[in-house]
Order: structure tokens, then C-alpha cells, then sequence
């Protein structure tokens, strides 16, 4: 008996028997790709320091990940329909942990971020594959629940990634952040392997390769543009990104709504329940990606929490996402996706909210109320609105309908590093200008537009200007005649007073740049919000319990099904 199941899902006559198991393993791969962007964010200062890493590097060391991941998921989807699911999510884990042994050995920052879009370029054929895979291998009345499951190890993983980070960082290097990465692959592929059954599309159709290159282009030009532009100015690579992106998506909607078998049929999106779960997604992984990458900061250097201090701290957000999808799991089937979804959207906003208070005197304490919301508010929203989209899907379609779910969520996180992000940076600067000022603290020629880069360049300021005082300290102590002691001294102090006030006011600077942002995203999410209520459409009446997935079984039930 053969160890590696080889029976299609499609030829079974009954639902698969181990597919609770195989939900692990689809589950263990999406960790471990949402991991390797979060549990970045802690990893970040040890490389910087290690490689030498300008500001620049740094943000593509990050996103370097992030534009091949969000390009290419839907061609790759559609690729994986057509020749098996299962062999797109085995060769995107073997690619993703080839890419992370890769990091670990590299000392560059060319070399990072080259490992890192390679660990891109797996991500992107792994999160379709998990999806599909979900829905091919569950029986419809089962689907909804397994979604829930599946969106919940998405938050879990959001929080997860910088506490396994912090524990790896107390005793190795940032290097263990990418091999951490490789074991988890290997039992992925292993577990995939034996317990999910292979899966592919019924139709013999040609795959839409002029309409996937046209998304390949307007989508990585789009997360191009939305990260060089915010974080480096709009210059000439950012405006012809902008334009390519613009062109690009013009002539996929032209092309896709020509082409007898198109790639994603755009017409999908004249469905109000399947734009505004986009919306919805696009709007939510803004506010989570935004306000994570603003929370880990604050937590890290205002209130000075160490890698592992700082993930442990996360954990509230973890265990309300889990609450959150048990209570969307009884509530959505109800009273209906749309009271679902906005509930959990007004959370959002209403977290987001909460975050407006946060002020230099500003304690964990505070953070735990908006943490444990976010994460409730995540559970809530985001299950039904993956059901509703991979239900607009035939079964042949799945890998495309996990890619459109997957790439509106990329899209919404990559905007909400980007402008909250830059919200942030300009936000800080300004008030860091104001608190340095009011505080009459005399710093030394150039310290203040060094400090003005980053909360961190700004307490690295401070800490040097802190080290010169010991320093002329320390020769004040060795000086010879009291008159220069003097003098000396008078220098220590009143530099060791400067570094006191610059700490002071870096750190009031960047809470209230934190609650700053933190207004606008929520009135982004709030404005969102609306429009999400007024585009999913009411429960239908009569229906008691309808999901997402069964509002469509009508339209699957008359297409052609594959003959075996």
C-alpha cells in the first residue's frame, strides 16, 4: 500500500475520510508564509545592525517578499487548477524553504532581498493552493467551518510570527528567523504528500496566459508603486509604475472581458456579495498590517520590550481571533454575512479608535482593550467574507478564487504599511521637530534629522548623545587642573540632559504619531465600513441558515460536471 495518496478528491464517492488532517496541513502552510512577513518586523533591527542596512534596504528587504507574492498568485492559481493543486502547494513549499536556507547564508542586503522574493515566489503558489484545496477536498455543508479554521491560523500567525522570532532572537541570530522556516516546509510537504489528496480542475481549457501576464504587470506595478512611493517619493520609478499599473489593469479588463475562457472573469465583481467581501478583506488587512506595523514599534522601543517581550505581548490579538471565528462559525449562518461582516468592521474601526489614545504616558495596559477588539474583530469578519468569495467560484475555478481572496488581502496589507506607514513617518518627524523645540534641549549640528528618520535612528541619538557625555566625563575625571574638570563637566551634564530630553521627546513624539495614524486609519476602515454594508446584500428571506458557499450551489448545480 502506497504511503503518498494518489486518488483525485473528484473520483471519490464520499468525503474524504482524513480531511481534518489534511486542513493541518494546509493550515501549517499558510502559518509559516504569514509568519515570514510578521516575524520580520522584530528581525529587523539584528539585521540592520548585522548587514549595515540603509532605511531603503530595509523596506525591500521587507516588500522584497511581497511584490512577487501579490503578482503572481493569480496566474499561478489558474496554473495550479489546470495541472494540480496539490503539485502547486509541494513546489511552492520546496521553493519557499529553498529560499529561506538562501537568507539565512547570504550577507548582503542584495542577497536578502533576492532570498526573500524567491520565498515570494513560493508564497504566491502556496496561499492558492491552500485555499482550493480546502474547498475541493471539504463537502459544501462542511466548507464554511473549515474556512473559519483556516482564517483563524491566519491571525494566529499574525501575532505568532514575532514570538517565534523573539525566542529564536534570545539566544541566535536573525539568520534563524529564515531556517525556522525550513523544517515546517519539510513536514508540510510531508504532510501534503500523505494526508491531502491531489485535486484539479474537470476542463481541458488553455490557460488565459496573455490575461495572467497582464495581471502579473498591473498588480506588481501597483505594489511597487504603493511602496516606493509612500516611503521613497514619487519619482520617476514611482510614476512609471503608476502608469504601468493603470495601462496594465486597463488592458486586463479589456482582454478578460473579450476571451472566451478568461483567467478571472471580471465580471464577477458586478456581484455586490463578491465586491464587498473583496472591499472588505482589501479594507481590514489595511488597518491589521498598518497598526501592526506601527504597535511592534511602540512596543518595542517606547516601551522597550525585547523581540520575545514584544510577541508574547501580541498573544491577546491571537487568542480574540480564535474567539472571533468561533462566534462568526454560530452567528454568520443566523443572521447573515452582512450583520457578520459590518459587526466585525465597526470593531475594527472601533480599535483602531482606541489606539487615538495612546500618549507618551502610555502603559501595556492600554494596548490590551485594542489588541483584544482587533483580533475579535478579524475572527468576525474575515471567515465569511473568504466563503463568500471562494463560493462565487465553480469548482473548477478554486485556485482563482483562493488567488483573488489572497490578492486582496496582499493588496490591503501592502497599503496599509504604505500610507499608514507614511502617515506614521511624517507624523513623527513633525512632532519630534515640535517636542525638541518646547524642550530647549541643545543638540548637536545634524542630530535632529538623523533622529527625525525613525523612532529607533531617533533613540539611537539619544543614546549616543548619552555616550559622548560618559565620555567627557569619564576626561573630566582625568583632568588636569580643576579648572578644565570643570568645564568638562559642565559639558557631561548638560549633553547627558540633552540625551535625556531627546529620549523624552522621541518618545512623545512617536506616541502621539501613533494615535495620530491610528485616527486615520480608523477613519479609513470606518468609511469602508459603510460602504461594505451598502454593497452585501440583505439575507434572503425564507432561507434560515444560508452561507455564503450555499447562496451559489444553484448556479454550480447547472454547470457541466467532469466526467471520470
Amino acid at each position: 500500500m502506497s504511503v503518498v495518496i494518489k486518488e483525485p478528491v473528484e473520483r471519490m464517492d464520499r468525503p474524504y475520510a482524513r480531511r481534518w488532517w489534511a486542513l493541518g496541513v494546509l493550515c501549517l502552510s499558510l502559518l509559516i508564509i504569514v509568519m515570514a512577513n510578521t516575524a520580520l518586523t522584530v528581525a529587523a533591527p539584528d539585521m540592520t545592525k548585522d548587514l549595515g542596512l540603509s532605511s531603503s534596504d530595509l523596506q525591500w528587504v521587507i516588500d522584497g517578499y511581497t511584490v512577487p507574492y501579490a503578482a503572481l498568485m493569480l496566474l499561478l492559481g489558474a496554473i495550479g487548477d489546470k495541472y494540480s493543486r496539490r503539485g502547486a502547494l509541494v513546489l511552492g513549499l520546496v521553493v519557499f524553504g529553498g529560499g529561506a536556507v538562501a537568507g539565512s547564508l547570504v550577507d548582503s542586503s542584495g542577497g536578502v532581498i533576492a532570498a526573500r522574493a524567491v520565498m515570494g515566489f513560493g508564497a504566491a503558489m502556496i496561499m492558492p493552493a491552500t485555499l482550493s484545496l480546502l474547498a475541493a477536498t471539504f463537502p459544501k455543508a462542511e466548507r464554511a467551518k473549515a474556512i473559519v479554521l483556516w482564517t483563524a491560523t491566519a491571525g494566529l500567525a499574525i501575532a505568532a510570527g514575532p514570538l517565534v522570532a523573539g525566542a529564536l532572537l534570545q539566544n541566535h541570530g536573525w539568520a534563524s528567523t529564515f531556517l525556522i522556516n525550513v523544517p515546517i516546509a519539510a513536514v508540510a510537504i510531508i504532510g501534503a504528500l500523505v494526508l491531502v489528496p491531489p485535486s484539479k480542475a474537470g476542463h481541458s481549457n488553455r490557460i488565459d496566459y496573455v490575461g495572467g501576464a497582464l495581471s502579473v504587470v498591473w498588480t506588481g506595478a501597483l505594489v511597487y508603486m504603493i511602496i516606493q512611493g509612500p516611503h521613497f517619493g514619487w519619482d520617476a520609478k514611482a510614476i512609471s509604475a503608476a502608469v504601468a499599473a493603470g495601462v496594465g489593469l486597463l488592458a486586463f479588463i479589456a482582454w478578460e472581458l473579450r476571451h472566451p475562457h478568461p483567467i478571472l472573469d471580471v465580471r464577477r465583481f458586478l456581484d455586490r456579495r463578491f465586491a464587498g467581501s473583496n472591499l472588505a478583506v482589501a479594507l481590514f488587512f489595511l488597518a491589521v498590517f498598518g497598526a501592526f506595523y506601527y504597535l511592534t514599534q511602540h512596543l518595542q522601543f517606547v516601551l522597550g520590550y525585547n523581540p520575545l517581550e514584544t510577541g508574547v505581548r501580541m498573544l491577546p490579538l491571537a487568542g480574540a481571533v480564535f474567539v472571533g471565528s468561533a462566534l462568526t462559525g454560530y452567528l454568520t449562518p443566523r443572521i447573515g454575512m452582512k450583520i457578520t461582516v459590518t459587526a466585525g468592521m465597526v470593531a475594527g474601526t472601533v480599535a483602531l479608535a482606541l489606539l487615538t489614545q495612546v500618549d507618551a504616558g502610555s502603559t501595556y495596559a492600554d494596548f490590551v482593550a485594542p489588541l483584544i477588539v482587533l483580533g475579535l474583530a478579524i475572527g468576525l469578519a474575515l471567515s465569511p467574507c473568504t466563503d463568500a468569495i471562494m463560493g462565487a467560484f465553480p469548482e473548477s475555478e478554486l485556485g482563482v478564487g483562493g488567488a483573488v481572496n489572497d490578492t486582496s488581502l496582499e493588496l490591503g496589507g501592502s497599503l496599509g504599511i504604505a500610507i499608514l506607514g507614511s502617515v506614521l513617518a511624517s507624523s513623527y518627524s513633525s512632532k519630534l521637530s515640535d517636542a525638541a523645540s518646547a524642550s530647549g534641549a541643545k543638540l548637536p549640528d545634524g542630530t535632529l534629522d538623523t533622529a527625525q528618520d525613525s523612532v529607533g535612528a531617533g533613540y539611537a541619538v539619544a543614546q549616543g548623545i548619552g555616550d559622548k557625555a560618559h565620555e567627557i566625563a569619564g576626561q573630566a575625571a582625568r583632568a588636569g587642573s580643576p579648572e578644565q574638570a570643570a568645564q568638562l563637566k559642565g559639558q557631561a551634564e548638560q549633553l547627558a540632559q540633552g540625551a535625556h530630553k531627546m529620549a523624552d521627546a522621541v518618545g512623545s513624539a512617536f506616541s502621539d504619531a501613533v494615535a495620530h495614524t491610528s485616527l486615520v486609519g480608523a477613519v479609513i476602515l470606518g468609511v469602508g465600513t459603510v460602504l461594505v454594508a451598502v454593497l452585501l446584500p440583505r439575507k434572503k428571506g425564507g432561507e434560515g441558515a444560508p452561507s455564503s458557499t450555499e447562496a451559489v450551489e444553484p448556479v454550480r448545480e447547472r454547470e457541466p460536471q467532469p466526467q471520470h
